[in-house]
């Protein structure tokens, strides 16, 4: 029996093999200002998040899927999805798609600097 009164998703990893290069690429795209927590057991950049009971995550020292092959992170961009997609580039990283609109807002898949599958999120307004 399923509990249905918590979020299906409760948090994401997103394995990378330079945290430093990772950390300013993500910043450059979305935005956020990420920095490196060395407190615990493996170093990581926890994405911001508003609310403590959304969706969360973090970037870790890991390997990579190979080609964009592993889950797709879909991520909040701020400013029009347009300008997100050229910082991605201008970042690093490979943009995969078209736009996509969906009722909740418009996206696009993309690949960061390490191949992982990525996806930019504009909300609806």
């Amino acid at each position: 029996m399923s509990d249905q009164s918590t979020n299906a998703v409760v948090w994401q990893e997103i394995p990378v093999t330079d945290m430093k290069k990772s950390v300013a690429f993500y910043s450059a795209v979305f935005g956020y200002t990420l920095t490196i927590d060395e407190s615990g057991p493996n170093p990581m950049a926890i994405f911001p998040n508003k609310d403590t009971m959304a969706v969360g995550g973090h970037l870790y020292p890991g390997k990579p899927a190979n080609d964009g092959q592993g889950p797709t992170p879909h991520l909040a961009v701020s400013g029009p999805l347009e300008d997100a997609m050229e910082r991605c580039t201008k970042a690093g990283g490979m943009i995969r798609s078209p736009i996509v609109t969906i009722p909740p807002g418009r996206f696009a898949y993309a690949q960061d600097i390490d191949g992982n599958s990525i996806g930019l999120f504009e909300m609806a307004s």
